[in-house]
């Protein structure tokens, strides 16, 4: 009899028990994922917004910009040269005289620029440029005033240049109130040019020859310009 021989059963492969397998599993999910660097190149490749960091700063209400104002250029005079003024002209006040009258128009001439308001004067033979034309001379002054005295006297009557004056300072200023001054002196009230007859006329004969009233005039005029 054939002797029977048992055939042993095949291993089975050894697997781990469930339970280990389940702490496997536990402990791969509770590792902290390492975090790689991410180069600036990169940074924004995927799409993503810019942070809140990257952002310009917005301008609210309480952070608006008030814009600079521009600069003011001043003048010799400390005034600025857009405002004009007093400053926009070379001088306050043209004096015109008759030759023979040029002692008195000295004397007011001093009076005015000595007084508190420092009135800047222009006196042709004194301050006319030398070579200049006598005419170019006397328009130029004329236009660079803010004020004009006729220093009226029979002298002045009796000189055609001096006539000539009193038509330009008229023209350079028709109508101009307190512009042209007429200080009158030596003449009698019938006297008075019919070219002056709408301006009332300073008396020069008072005590201080109406140089007050005068510079009382050109400053008040002046004053206007403020």
């Amino acid at each position: 009899m054939a002797s029977s021989t048992s055939v042993p059963a095949p291993r089975s492969r050894s697997k781990k028990p469930l339970g280990k397998m389940a702490d496997w599993f536990r402990q791969s999910l509770s590792r902290k994922p390492t975090k790689t660097p991410v180069s600036p190149e990169n940074t924004r490749s995927d799409g993503s917004q810019p942070s809140s960091s990257d952002r310009p700063p917005s301008l609210g209400p309480s952070s608006e910009v008030s814009p600079t104002p521009p600069p003011t250029h001043l003048g010799a005079h400390g005034s600025s040269s857009s405002s004009g003024g007093r400053w926009s002209k070379d001088y306050d006040v043209c004096v015109c005289h008759s030759e023979e009258d040029l002692a008195a128009a000295q004397e007011l001439v001093s009076y005015l620029e000595g007084s508190a308001a420092g009135l800047r004067c222009f006196l042709q033979l004194r301050d006319a440029a030398p070579g200049g034309a006598i005419v170019s001379e006397l328009c130029q002054a004329l236009s660079n005033s803010h004020c004009r005295v006729l220093f009226i006297t029979p002298g002045f009557l009796r000189d055609p240049w001096c006539r000539y004056q009193m038509l330009q300072a008229l023209s350079e200023a028709p109508g101009a109130e307190g512009r042209t001054i007429p200080l009158m002196s030596g003449l009698s009230r019938a006297a008075y040019p019919a070219e002056l007859r709408f301006m009332y006329f300073v008396n020069g004969w008072g005590p201080d020859g109406g140089f007050r009233q005068v510079k009382e005039a050109v400053t008040r005029y002046l004053q206007t310009l403020s």
